[in-house]
């Protein structure tokens, strides 16, 4: 499966990091444009100069981890397609290039399906997540595991259900814990 990562999902940290290893265990083949991880750059900008470093050099290493997944998402691909923010078509066009079938994303009302095209559909990375767990509980868990342990090397106390709700992933924190 083939899926977009939009720049909300791919600059929070830790659902960067749960979404960064499970597609490196081969759930999902991850696509992106530069111009998503410009505009997670630019979004950390605007909370100062060291987190516009910070995020800069997250891109980057998104970029050495995944080689493949950069796409143009060149906007003409989506021309005649109607999302309700206009700006948001050079990420319908990634997944148009790429053949991906879905967007994951945390702005869910900014593609809503009946502005889709059939076979592509966008979802909350916390349903994406669960549902990958679902299929395959082990190396979703490994993930979130992991994205846990850096968190709390880092000094930060914090329950692993806690922290995925935090990171928005409060269904997959659910599981994770059941």
């Amino acid at each position: 499966m083939i899926a977009v990562l939009d720049a909300n999902v791919l600059f929070p940290t830790v659902l960067r990091e749960i979404l960064s290893d499970v597609a490196a265990a081969g759930l999902f083949r991850p696509v992106w444009s530069e111009r998503i991880l410009g505009e997670g750059t630019r979004a950390a900008a605007k909370l100062g100069p060291r987190d516009a470093e910070i995020a800069g050099a997250e891109a980057a290493l998104l970029r050495l981890r995944f080689p493949e997944a950069v796409t143009p998402g060149d906007e003409a691909r989506a021309k005649g397609f109607d999302l309700p923010d206009p700006a948001d078509l050079h990420v319908l066009a990634a997944a148009l290039e790429t053949g991906a079938g879905v967007i994951v994303t945390m702005n869910l009302r900014d593609f809503p399906p009946r502005a889709l095209p059939a076979g592509i559909r966008a979802l909350h990375p916390d349903a994406f997540l669960t549902d990958l767990w679902a299929h395959h509980p082990d190396p979703v868990a490994a993930a979130a595991r992991a994205a846990h342990d850096k968190a709390n090397d880092l000094g930060t106390a914090i329950a692993l259900r806690a922290l995925m709700k935090r990171a928005r992933l409060p269904r997959l924190g659910r599981a994770l814990t059941r």
